[in-house]
């Protein structure tokens, strides 16, 4: 049973109800106060529904349909922090070995799926996960990241990059989405990604990850015709990459452009803003009902321009206060996030406070309430399954 516990005081405004600020009712506090007690793990009363046995909650709340509450996810949701991945990790210790295993995938994909019930379950994978089939080797080390054996930086290296063809090369993704569909119905919407082209061509000139971006830079400015070319190599796959997710089972697909934020204004709608937009437009001729959301990391310099790429979701990190992110991205898209993936090392009251206070700015149309970055490694399981509570809580 919940542990009995005084009210939680509330910020004098509660969250959005008809597009206009109300004071938080006695009812609002007692609901927030059972939340913030109930012990972890424990069901949160009153839960409402979770989609349909036609679409899953958060699919609704991105078409701007009328929910009961913000649907709830968290980037980098499956591993890391759990300490069943850390077991799994015991017995594989490569990432490859899990992310390429099809059980492996499907059971971690599935492992906060069991403990927290979020409205999304994400498969776990990397953005890097295609290269192979590019005919780029590369290998994700422990304690350095991803490694890009022959980083690409000439004319002749790009021109040795093929078209990704998943169903020759990743087999395993469109399996392990099919049994991820199968397992969670429409209970949860089930979530595929992508790297965005700037950002997968970052990793790929850099040889790795970067801090400075000095050689893909040097590249752009010194010769772009060849890191054009090789944007609209990965521009194609990526779009073939999108659809085999869908057509496998993918309900939403997430694009990654971590990286193009290092780019200037000017730059990034030369070297990133294109093809995302080209993605969009392809994958929307085939597949038009499927929701795109796009993250790029501290992009409040961007903000206004990612809009431009027709993506149905943007995602905001936390250095964006939400209800300026909403004005300044207009009425045509939904926003996911955007809490700071540090709040979930606070207190639970601090934890509450924050969820409320970004829904409340966020509003009642047209949002999935998510972190502003991945969960961190050494998160603590029970502040992570308080998060999910009292988001699950929340009624507009």
């Amino acid at each position: 049973m919940a542990t009995a516990c005084p009210p939680l005081s509330l910020p004098s405004t509660s969250l959005l109800r008809g597009g206009r600020s109300a004071r938080a009712g006695p009812r609002r506090r007692q609901q927030l106060s059972a939340v913030r007690c109930s012990a972890v793990g424990e069901a949160v009363a009153e839960e409402a529904s979770v989609g349909t046995a036609e679409e899953p909650l958060l699919v609704s709340a991105i078409r701007g349909k009328k929910v009961d509450r913000p649907p709830v996810w968290l980037m980098r949701q499956a591993g890391r922090y759990m300490k069943s991945y850390q077991s799994l990790c015991e017995r594989y210790p490569k990432f490859r070995e899990r992310s390429e295993n099809v059980d492996l995938v499907v059971e971690i994909s599935l492992q906060p799926w069991k403990v927290f019930k979020p409205d999304g379950v994400i498969l776990f994978s990397d953005i890097l996960t295609p290269l192979p089939g590019m005919n780029i080797p590369f290998d994700i080390v422990k304690g350095k990241g991803p490694v890009i054996y022959d980083p690409l930086r000439t004319a002749a290296a790009v021109n040795e990059v093929r078209e990704f063809v998943p169903g020759e090369w990743v087999p395993y993704v469109g399996q392990a989405l099919n049994l991820l569909r199968q397992e969670v119905k429409n209970e949860a919407a089930v979530l595929g990604f992508v790297g965005a082209p700037f950002t997968l061509a970052s990793y790929c000139v850099e040889g790795g990850s970067s801090k400075n971006f000095t050689m893909i830079k040097k590249l752009a400015f010194s010769e772009p015709e060849i890191l054009h070319n090789l944007l609209q190599k990965f521009t194609t796959s990526m779009v073939n990459y999108i659809k085999y997710q869908a057509d496998n089972g993918a309900q939403a697909v997430q694009i990654f452009d971590s990286w193009a934020t290092e780019l200037s204004p000017a730059d990034f709608e030369e070297f990133s803003l294109p093809y995302l937009k080209q993605i969009v437009d392809s994958v929307k001729k085939t597949h038009p009902d499927l929701p795109l959301i796009l993250y790029a990391s501290g992009s409040g310099g961007l903000l206004e321009r990612l809009p431009l790429t027709g993506v149905d979701v943007v995602s905001l990190d936390w250095t964006v206060d939400m209800a300026e992110g909403r004005k300044r991205l207009g009425s045509n898209v939904a926003v996911q996030g955007n809490v700071d993936p540090g709040v979930l090392f606070g207190s639970k009251d601090f934890i509450t406070r924050r969820i409320y206070d970004t829904v409340q700015k966020a509003g009642n149309v047209g949002h999935v309430l998510n972190l502003g970055h991945g969960i961190k490694v050494g998160t603590p399981e029970e502040n992570v399954a308080h998060f999910f509570e009292v988001a699950k809580g929340i009624r507009y």
